[in-house]
């Protein structure tokens, strides 16, 4: 079982977005506002990307990507802690201690990058609960990132999972279609911008308004 991070299991209250203008302020004095040029679900690179061009109307070098990569998980971690707007999302502890005491294997799948996703969730101390996952590091298109996760668990378990068997949990549709495209179970939580009946019309197999509501395991 995988699952995203933003607005599934926390809501960092814009550090992400915080961290960002941090990195473009310092290599460019630009305070740049992310959300200006990003949508949802996004891999952190396509939204390294995405903002550079949406400035300065052309692509980053690798070089330019490198260095603001670098300087956005340099104030992460400050970004994450000073966040008054940092929370976690409704069930999430109770839901993952009763999943991972069932004996269920546990992983992330996430458009952040390996190193962002866990400063996210080391605020409210649930690093604990994962151990491998599918990371915007590992790849820009979800579905990819996504199959690189069931890859890790088949080898923490020794065998190759057949995807059908795992359940992706996320909150947008590019988690649905990511699911969908790799022939995992999708179980779509409202807890973000997308509403049940636009995650039902996505294609969900199932849809939650939070992880309160009663969990298919």
């Amino acid at each position: 079982m995988v699952f995203d991070i933003d607005v599934t299991l926390i809501t960092t209250g814009g550090a992400g977005a915080e961290a960002w203008r941090g990195a473009f302020e310092d290599l460019y004095g630009i305070p740049v506002d992310i959300t200006d040029y990003t949508e949802d679900g996004m891999v952190d690179h396509d939204v390294c990307r995405a903002t550079y061009r949406g400035v300065f109307g052309q692509d980053p070098t690798e070089n330019e990507v490198a260095r603001l990569t670098v300087r956005y998980l340099h104030h992460l971690p400050a970004a994450v802690a000073g966040s008054v707007g940092y929370r976690v999302l409704p069930g999430v502890p109770e839901l993952l201690d009763r999943l991972s005491g069932a004996g269920h294997l546990l992983g992330l799948t996430t458009g952040n990058i390996e190193a962002a996703a866990h400063m996210k969730l080391a605020r409210a101390g649930l690093n604990r609960f994962f151990s491998f996952g599918g990371y915007g590091s590992d790849a820009s298109d979800r579905a990819a990132l996504t199959a690189a996760a069931i890859h890790r668990a088949g080898r923490i378990l020794e065998r190759p999972l057949d995807p059908g068997d795992v359940e992706v949990v996320g909150d947008t549709p590019r988690d649905v279609a990511a699911a969908h495209a790799v022939g995992a179970v999708s179980v779509a939580v409202a807890t973000g911008h997308f509403t049940r009946e636009q995650l039902v019309h996505a294609g969900a197999d199932v849809v939650l308004t939070t992880l309160e509501d009663g969990f298919p395991i």
